[in-house]
């Protein structure tokens, strides 16, 4: 018995020493550190200078602008959209200046990548169009729905999309914004396309003011029949009429309808309709505008490691001249 507690009292005291010994080589090396320190200060400053100066001239001449466009695509024409920002974003990656000058684009050379993505909104989607919800719905059935919503099949189908691309240096309406939305919307088969729609809605909409008109004749000549009768006749003759009720009814669905179609045909003055535009936003992700704040770090790390490579070779030297 008095044997394991003498055992025991030898265990914890080495590892009291053996702890102790880690304690005082981290006091040592903190301690070197702080000598090393003393002894490079001069250095040290002279690097935390240079890299806060280098760092401030490039966060000044390498700045980045992220500019918006939401865009909504009009006649079926989203794959066409797509297809054409993605010929955009190629000849931007073979540097092809020349196509974007015929173009209209000015300061090219400022124009980074250009991309679209979808503004997910499932809500608009299935907004009043039933097939699309049957659709969500069965697509859910199989898979997750968060992966199903921002699937390449429906995401295309979401009404409003995001045209994105960064420049170099400030840009306005006219440089880059205007020549990119000519460009989408320079197509003579979806240009037709339009001007057929538009006629048809024209013509829907005539259509409905003329039975509007029809239906206010109707009830004109309905009030003033009930005007000249009895109150008694009245209160038969309306409940001998309840097609009444559907014909105002009619009425305002086709009022609902003609301010739909009047707001749709604002909305379809152009194939891929501008919704929105936000050009300049000072991009500050990732290591844009803090260079100032990074590389002075980072040469005195360089440093650190240049020194601490140094003893390490003097070091391996005077043993190898010791052997």
């Amino acid at each position: 018995m008095s044997t394991n507690s003498q055992d025991q009292e030898i265990d914890l005291g080495q590892i009291f020493h053996k702890v102790g010994g880690i304690f005082q080589s981290l006091i040592n090396k903190l301690f070197d550190f702080i000598l090393f320190v003393k002894k490079n200060i001069i250095q040290l400053i002279i690097l935390f200078v240079i890299g806060v100066g280098l760092g401030l001239f490039l966060d000044k001449s390498n700045k980045s602008f992220n500019n918006e466009i939401i865009v909504t695509p009009n006649f079926g024409s989203v794959d066409y959209l797509y297809s054409k920002i993605a010929l955009l974003d190629a000849k931007k990656r073979e540097n092809d200046t020349v196509f974007f000058s015929n173009l209209g684009f000015k300061n090219v050379k400022d124009l980074n990548i250009i991309q679209i993505e979808p503004i997910i909104d499932v809500f608009k989607f299935v907004d009043q169009k039933p097939d699309n919800f049957e659709l969500i719905k069965l697509m859910a059935e199989d898979g997750d729905l968060d992966k199903i919503v921002e699937n390449e099949v429906t995401s295309k189908n979401y009404p409003f999309h995001l045209i994105k691309f960064s420049t170099s240096k400030k840009t306005d309406i006219d440089k880059t914004v205007q020549p990119l939305l000519n460009y989408l919307n320079d197509s003579e088969y979806f240009k037709t396309i339009q001007k057929q729609y538009l006629d048809n809605e024209t013509i829907k909409m005539k259509a409905n003011d003329s039975i509007i008109k029809q239906i206010d004749k109707l009830i004109e000549g309905f009030s003033k029949s009930v005007s000249s009768g009895s109150k008694t006749d009245k209160m038969v003759y309306i409940s001998d009429n309840n097609q009444l009720n559907e014909i105002i009814n009619t009425k305002n669905l086709l009022i609902a309808e003609q301010g739909s179609l009047r707001i749709n045909f604002i909305n379809s003055d152009k194939v891929i309709k501008e919704i929105s535009t936000t050009v300049n936003i000072l991009n500050s992700k990732g290591l844009n505008g803090k260079m100032k704040l990074v590389l002075p770090f980072i040469l005195i790390i360089l440093f650190l490691f240049f020194k601490g490579f140094q003893n390490f070779y003097k070091n391996q030297l005077a043993k190898r001249n010791l052997a």
